[in-house]
């Protein structure tokens, strides 16, 4: 996580704190307000509303301790840390509107049964209490018009909250000000078309807040994430995707499987592009990418092999290499023809070699085939022995005894080449640049006798 982005969740998490601390205070001021007032004005609409404030101050509370513990560092019982408080504080608070938009319907129907009325002698005090209201809503409001762009579940609420509050106030407003004119019936009727809207707002809450506590995740965004990824030159298939979110964070692991040519340093270059593009898409996002070699028929090395060995004139491909770099893969090999080819032939063999390799093989930059006459006697390193490789090394001691002998010689197979480690003992009167013509001598003439062999020839006093 950078530096700037730290500072941003710090600062947004204080802005929710503040924002719900407020919204508290300020709503429990109309519970007081909006009941007391009511009651003297014999006001039921104005009485239902302050009751609805406290079930929001309740809420609200509610919200601002949950958020507070949402913002708390991940530990050792919540390692990814605490934002799921936050849709928990949504699921809560939404089933909590609900209950609100009950409460109000039920008084709506009471009122239009009862045919209740107001106390018109003290009228002016429901209008005060509504005024009053009304500064309160709008001031709440506009605390919570961050909410609009947010993906903070309990922002969402508190704005919901203070949206429904402020419909509600209207309706009290419509209904009080109807029943002062005598028609007591319209704040019913504006009632009840209040408990609808909230009822809806609420239900899109609590579904939206239990949907992010059960993991889910919208489709987009599982398509966004596999684009990134597909996306990158490399990549040859993406597997075990699992994408969470907690709060507005976004959690994405993924096995990549790419090509055995790639390099620890290439993969990691290729992981490091793709979590940069999956952060820059998603916003807030912790990403972890695990990378494995591509499950394919054979390795590239050994298919490069195949290919080269499958055209005519081929004798043998050897001494192949690939290397990768900035997106692009080289390859290099070496193969035997018949030595009485002209060179227009064994070009146009080469051609053709190059042709096949491009075919089967993606991302490919560049091929280059060295072209050798091949030797009936050459045989691989791995099918050879111990013995006849000392036996090439003695031959050539036949008149060089007086200046060097053989301490060592060790041999061992990987994969298909020979390891070939001599000890050489050099008489002291010779020097190093002639010591060096003699190693390398042997190590040459051990090339030209076996195929796919390392040769190393270390240089010490007798």
């Amino acid at each position: 996580m950078g530096v700037t982005q730290a500072v941003s969740e710090t600062l947004e998490g204080k802005y929710k704190l503040k924002s719900l601390k407020l919204s508290t205070i300020a709503i429990s001021s109309v519970v007081l307000v909006e009941v007391i007032l009511g009651l003297l004005a014999g006001s039921l609409a104005v009485v239902s509303d302050g009751l609805h404030a406290l079930f929001d101050a309740l809420t609200t509370l509610m919200l601002f301790i949950v958020t507070r513990e949402s913002l708390k560092p991940p530990d050792e019982e919540h390692m990814y840390g605490h934002e799921k408080f936050e849709p928990i504080g949504g699921l809560v608070g939404g089933i909590a509107l609900i209950g609100v938009a009950l409460l109000i319907l039920y008084e709506a129907i009471s009122k239009i049964v009862h045919n209740q009325a107001i106390n018109t002698e003290m009228e002016y005090v429901g209008f005060v209490a509504i005024g009053f209201t009304f500064c309160i809503d709008f001031f709440r409001v506009g605390i919570f018009s961050r909410a609009r762009a947010s993906e903070s579940s309990t922002m969402k609420a508190g704005l919901y909250h203070a949206v429904a509050d402020l419909s509600s106030t209207v309706i009290a407003l419509i209904g009080f000000g109807l029943a002062t004119l005598g028609i007591s019936v319209g704040d019913a009727l504006a009632s009840v078309v209040l408990s609808v809207i909230l009822s809806f707002l609420s239900a899109r809450l609590v579904w939206s807040s239990g949907m992010e506590l059960s993991d889910r995740i919208p489709k987009e965004v599982a398509d966004k994430v596999r684009k990134e990824i597909l996306g990158i030159s490399g990549v040859c298939k993406c597997e075990d995707l699992k994408i969470r979110k907690t709060g507005n964070k976004a959690f994405v692991r993924a096995t990549l499987q790419v090509p055995d040519y790639l390099g620890l340093e290439e993969a990691h270059e290729l992981t490091s592009e793709i979590e940069a593009n999956i952060k820059k898409a998603l916003g807030n996002a912790d990403v972890t990418i695990h990378t494995e070699p591509y499950e394919t028929e054979m390795p590239t090395e050994k298919l490069v092999e195949k290919l080269a060995t499958e055209v005519d004139g081929v004798k043998e491909a050897h001494e192949i290499n690939t290397a990768y770099t900035d997106g692009k893969l080289y390859i290099t090999l070496h193969v035997y023809v018949d030595p009485k080819l002209s060179v227009e032939e064994s070009h146009e063999i080469t051609e053709r070699i190059e042709n096949r390799i491009r075919t089967r093989i993606t991302n490919l930059e560049n091929v280059a085939v060295h072209v050798e006459p091949f030797s009936s006697k050459k045989r691989r390193g791995s099918m050879v022995d111990k013995n006849e490789i000392a036996k090439v090394v003695y031959d050539m001691l036949e008149n060089r005894q007086r200046t060097f002998h053989v301490k060592r010689i060790m041999t061992y197979v990987v994969g298909k080449k020979r390891y070939v480690n001599i000890d050489c003992c050099f008489t002291h009167e010779i020097s190093v640049e002639e010591a060096h013509n003699i190693a390398s001598l042997i190590e040459e003439q051990i090339r030209q006798h076996f195929l796919e062999t390392m040769v190393t020839v270390h240089i010490e006093p007798s």
